[in-house]
């Protein structure tokens, strides 16, 4: 299963991970980062390198060999967290490892939603994440976190990575 999501804070990996056991493609700088980076690494984080466009293809090939153990990952296709109201263009690079698509695989769309708390718990802007962090682990009450799954669909029924990315965000978009 290759989930596609929303992305609006570091919980999102939280709860996707509990709820999935899926796999993360993150940004390689979080391999350096003290503690996240030894975390990533515990559930076949898969690191991306946003500047090297060279080392796409060995990119494609990581995720690939990572479907073909039958582990799912997770991919945040905007790229970037976002403000939870708007939904940012898709990025559809990485889904070329879906095309052709392993066999059995896989996409399940989520819109993940923190209800009334997402304008405080989205990380929107250039705010360091250690600063993301201590605002949200400061924050007072509690708030419910929603995972809205979409119905699954081929990749092959859609065509190459910008059909599958926009058939993703269609279904996101209808959540």
């Amino acid at each position: 299963m290759v989930f596609v999501a929303n992305h609006l804070s570091w919980i999102d990996i939280l709860l996707l991970s509990g709820a999935t056991g899926t796999a993360f493609i993150a940004k390689a700088e979080l391999r350096r980062a003290p503690l996240v980076g030894w975390l990533c690494t515990l559930n076949a984080t898969i690191f991306v390198s946003r500047a090297d466009r060279m080392a796409v293809t060995a990119q494609i090939a990581q995720l690939r060999d990572t479907l073909a153990r039958d582990w799912p990952v997770t991919l945040f296709p905007e790229g970037t967290t976002g403000d939870g109201v708007t939904l940012l263009p898709f990025k559809a690079a990485l889904l070329a490892a879906l095309d052709p698509p392993p066999p059995g695989v896989r996409v399940q769309p989520v819109r993940i939603d923190y209800g009334p708390a997402t304008h405080e718990l989205a990380w929107v802007g250039d705010e360091p994440g250690q600063h993301h962090a201590a605002r949200v682990l400061k924050r007072r009450g509690s708030f419910v976190a929603t995972l809205h799954f979409a119905e699954p669909f081929a990749p092959a029924d859609h065509g190459n990575r910008k059909a599958i990315a926009t058939e993703a965000r269609r279904r996101i978009e209808a959540l």
